[in-house]
């Protein structure tokens, strides 16, 4: 049996699970190379320039930096729903204030 006029339909269920993913961080971006190069580089001068741990560098560069981003948008997150602080004014009396006030 063939079918006439097939047509080419996505439904929500076989949408890929990967756009709303890429829509995320979109959201917040993560840490571009250029950054990671750069804490990549401070790491290494940490351990004082031995060669040989660069993708160890790389990586931890990487995972930090990750972390921060996340945290950031985290935080940004948890002030949206935060109230402002109120505007108050704090007034300090001296001795010879709290002496007459409290007659």
């Amino acid at each position: 049996m063939t079918l006439k006029g097939k047509r080419n339909v996505t439904f929500e269920n076989d949408a890929s699970p990967i756009q709303s993913h890429a829509e995320d961080a979109s959201a917040n971006p993560g840490p571009s190379n250029e950054e990671i190069r750069r804490r990549a580089y401070e790491i290494y001068l940490e351990r004082n320039g031995d060669a040989g741990d660069e993708l160890d560098d790389w990586l931890r560069a990487e995972h930090e930096l990750q972390k921060v981003a996340i945290f950031t948008r985290d935080w940004n997150r948890h002030q949206d729903h935060v109230a402002p602080l109120p505007n108050v004014e704090i007034v300090v009396l001296d001795a010879a204030e709290r002496e007459t006030s409290s007659r």
